[in-house]
């Protein structure tokens, strides 16, 4: 394993990833990944590049509604793809859903894959989840290729899921148990 010459402090360490989670010290950091990816990531989903957006971000955070998982390569220390655990229900549920978004610039290289495997395992161990869902745009098909990959089950569609760029959104549903998480190396 190559280790990582970095101030933030890992919440999972993969083979060529690790998920550490937001702090104030990356509002820079995440809104220069936002700028650079806004077109990519449109029409999926539409971020704010305001700071005050990411002020809300880290309240949710810290109020326990949402975990944000950053994904950095190891070698670079680049932040690589933004994964979050979203309303994260304990008690007898246990589940949460996931929003995620990766870097042009590294897509199809593997990283979301690993990162999103580490997430998961967090979200088990650490977190307690026995399910997590991923609400996915049917044409958004390399979201679909990741989860399939992690072996998410579709489980069924949702007409008008959400609205995203001011339109209502038709949205697949997909979820992983627990039980059916693949092993990270």
């Amino acid at each position: 394993m190559i280790s990582i010459i970095t101030s933030r402090s890992p919440l999972c360490i993969g083979e060529r990833t690790y998920i550490t989670a937001p702090t104030q010290k990356n509002v820079q950091l995440y809104l220069d990944f936002l700028r650079r990816n806004e077109t990519y990531h449109k029409p999926w989903v539409y971020h704010s590049i305001d700071p005050k957006f990411y002020a809300h971000y880290l309240s949710r955070i810290k109020r326990g509604i949402t975990q944000g998982c950053f994904i950095f390569d190891i070698k670079s220390d680049t932040l690589v793809g933004v994964i979050n655990i979203n309303n994260i229900q304990l008690g007898s549920l246990r589940m949460a859903s996931l929003g995620y978004y990766g870097d042009e610039a590294n897509a199809g290289k593997g990283y979301m894959t690993e990162g999103m495997g580490l997430v998961l395992k967090y979200a088990v161990e650490n977190i307690g989840l026995n399910r997590i869902e991923a609400n996915i745009q049917p044409d958004n098909f390399a979201s679909i290729r990741l989860v399939k990959r992690l072996d998410f089950q579709k489980e069924g569609f949702s007409p008008d899921y959400m609205q995203i760029g001011g339109k209502w959104r038709d949205h697949e549903r997909w979820a992983i148990l627990a039980g059916d998480i693949l092993p990270i190396n």
